[in-house]
């Protein structure tokens, strides 16, 4: 089946979403449960704790308990701080947190922290985006800063004027919300259904249920750690305590060329399965054997594929034992956790 859909659910009595493209899953959000970590997006009034020294970092407390870390601080201790869950942790970790706030709607993005007007670049129309730009700069002369999402584009001036207003409104809010010297939950992050809408919304998609694509049966294909790529072509995604170890295979195929084939392979399919395991942190990934010299054909096509993830993405580099080091974003809920 050919085009987009933007199947909603349950998982586990959980919302969730999932992106299917071309009949095969390409993204996967599930909500934790209601005793599991906060959703990222959550804004909270947290009160700065110590400063961790040698990462240039600050411990943060949260409601019930919970603490936070939070990057290139400088608050002092006592001090309360508005900050957002960024992403996921391990169990028994603090949750990573930022104080760059930023508050997301269907078309814009609200960036109080990050002054300026700039519109997605995915919007080509130069009309448009002077439109766009306009609008805002016109309706909300005193906004501090905003960004206009590819969603935009196609969208009603008068419902992007409303939504900003909304965004606005609720940063408003919060402002007498900082000064208080208990922790406190201000703004509950968006839940999967949500970010599927805002996130995955192109104008040309259709919308189904799970029954509708049996999509419980494409996440039961992802819990499992090995991955048929092509041909007799194989791979093994096993996520551990430290890192997440990609293994790539050539089975029997004894060509010449049949290990940079495998690779090429896996770096090609390896976004979308590390969205849909909900995979993130160190990665590190054992090559089929191949030519040294091909290295930076593999290099620039992981650099591509990661380009137009949604997740950000690092490659650290190669290992002395010809591994691939990669650095991701943890922005998803572990599968083995949902």
């Amino acid at each position: 089946m050919r085009g987009r859909t933007i199947a909603t659910g349950q998982y586990k009595g959980r919302k969730a979403a999932a992106l299917i493209v071309d009949g095969q899953l390409n993204d996967l959000l599930i909500d934790p449960d209601a005793s599991g970590p906060p959703l990222p997006g959550t804004i909270y009034r947290a009160i700065a704790a110590r400063p961790m020294k040698g990462t240039g970092g600050q411990m943060v407390a949260l409601p019930n308990g919970a603490s936070g870390f939070l990057r290139q601080s400088r608050a002092a201790p006592g001090q309360p701080v508005l900050v957002q869950i960024s992403g996921y942790t391990e169990p028994g970790k603090a949750f990573p947190v930022t104080d760059k706030i930023l508050l997301k709607g269907q078309f814009a993005i609200l960036t109080p922290t990050a002054p300026g007007i700039n519109v997605s670049r995915q919007i080509r129309d130069a009309d448009r985006r002077d439109e766009l730009a306009a609008l805002v700069s016109e309706s909300f002369p005193s906004i501090e800063g905003v960004i206009l999402r590819s969603a935009a584009e196609f969208a009603p001036d008068d419902v992007i004027a409303t939504e900003i207003t909304s965004l606005l409104a609720e940063w408003q809010g919060m402002g007498g919300e900082a000064s208080s010297r208990a922790p406190a939950a201000l703004r509950s992050g968006p839940d999967a259904h949500q970010v599927a809408i805002s996130d995955w919304t192109t104008g040309d998609e259709d919308f189904a249920s799970f029954a509708d694509h049996d999509v419980d049966d494409m996440i039961a294909e992802m819990q499992s750690p090995f991955v048929h790529l092509a041909a007799e072509t194989t791979a093994w995604i096993e996520p551990t305590r430290a890192l997440v170890a990609v293994d790539v295979n050539t089975g029997g195929d004894t060509s010449p060329a049949a290990g940079l084939k495998a690779n090429i392979a896996l770096c090609r399919d390896l976004p979308r399965q590390l969205r849909c395991r909900g995979l993130g942190g160190q990665i590190v990934i054992d090559f089929a054997p191949f030519a040294k010299k091909d290295r930076r054909q593999l290099e620039q096509i992981l650099r591509s594929v990661f380009k137009g993830d949604m997740v950000d993405t690092a490659l650290v580099g190669w290992t002395p034992l010809g591994h691939m080091e990669l650095q991701r974003k943890r922005a998803r809920l572990p599968l083995a956790l949902a």
